[in-house]
């Protein structure tokens, strides 16, 4: 795997303290042995530095852990993605809600 990807994939990623997202400059590549990658992040907007040991397997699919179904999953992985609005209107519903599921589904 090139290192250019390794930095693009940590480009990806957040600061674990601000939030901003690592610049491809500001990750050093230190080494790796086999699927294990050692990389230096620095992140420009809190200063922060890290020490980065990741494990990355080029060619293989990321084991899925779930409680769902297969036919669950089937449902949900054809279903068409939320729009806009929907997430906005959950996003309300949710700012509001007190947290009674009793009386929420008790609701006529």
């Amino acid at each position: 795997m090139e290192e250019s990807l390794i930095k693009r994939v940590m480009a990806s990623i957040k600061c674990g303290i601000c939030g901003q997202r690592y610049e491809p400059d500001n990750i050093g590549v230190l080494g790796h042995q086999e699927d294990l990658w050692f990389l230096r992040v620095f992140c420009s907007a809190c200063h922060t530095q890290y020490l980065v040991a990741a494990v990355i397997r080029e060619g293989r699919a990321p084991e899925v852990i779930t409680d769902l179904t297969g036919a669950e999953s089937d449902k949900f992985r054809n279903a068409d993605m939320p729009t806009a609005d929907e997430v906005l209107d959950m996003h309300n519903f949710l700012k509001a809600f007190d947290g009674d599921f009793s009386r929420l589904f008790s609701r006529k």
